[in-house]
């Protein structure tokens, strides 16, 4: 588990600041609120951060095809937070996990709610002009969680899944937002009819292509 407050990033003519370079947390357990781990921020909240993005997830199982990706065989190590990731995990990556899966973490319920899709401040962090463009065509890109109950949390350990019945995948919310043409419209219907368990984020801007096309 790793958490980090808002600190300056990248040459300090950009003017960048960032929660991003996140460091492991000491002790056993931490508390988690409804918006962010005890210790974790974010620098703006306008467009990080929020109740829909408490908690960032990025599976270990990539480690290995970013750090060949990226040119950087450093990447294989599991005690880096590469993507600025609170949460490095192993047994479920974007096929397997599924938006609206609960997950009960120590004394907490968190909710996948939508995909990442990176911003500026990751290609400043990783020092790349790929790293985000890589992440959207691979689908690489892990998933947020809201947090339904506040509680105490491991930091390490096992988080029990409790699946979706929709079965609506963090991969399919991902093709769904690159399909702006409606080329498959069944999975674009299917993301969007989620409700409020999709991040609005990433509802609406589905719901309203979707309208757009009957017009």
């Amino acid at each position: 588990m790793r958490v980090a407050r808002p600190a300056p990033i990248g040459e300090s003519a950009l003017g960048l600041t960032s929660a991003i370079a996140k460091t492991a947390v000491e002790g056993t357990e931490l508390h988690l609120g409804p918006i962010n781990l005890a210790g974790d921020d974010q620098a703006d909240r306008t467009v990080h951060g929020g109740p829909d993005k408490a908690v960032y997830a990025h599976p270990a199982e990539h480690l290995a095809a970013w750090a060949t990706d990226l040119e950087e065989p450093e990447l294989t190590s599991t005690g880096s937070a590469p993507f600025g990731e609170n949460l490095s995990t192993f047994g479920a990556t974007e096929t397997t996990a599924h938006i609206g899966d609960l997950w009960h973490w120590g004394d907490a319920v968190l909710e996948i709610c939508q995909p990442r899709w990176p911003c500026q401040k990751l290609t400043v962090h990783r020092a790349s002009a790929r790293v985000g463009p890589l992440m959207r065509s691979s689908g690489r890109t892990g998933w947020y969680l809201r947090v339904l109950r506040p509680g105490t949390v491991p930091t390490s350990g096992t988080i029990d899944v409790e699946p979706h019945s929709a079965g609506v995948s963090v991969f399919d919310a991902h093709r769904a937002m690159l399909d702006r043409r409606l080329d498959d419209r069944d999975l674009v219907e299917r993301v969007a009819g989620l409700g409020g368990t999709l991040a609005a984020e990433w509802r609406m801007p589905l719901l309203e292509r979707l309208a757009d096309a009957v017009a």
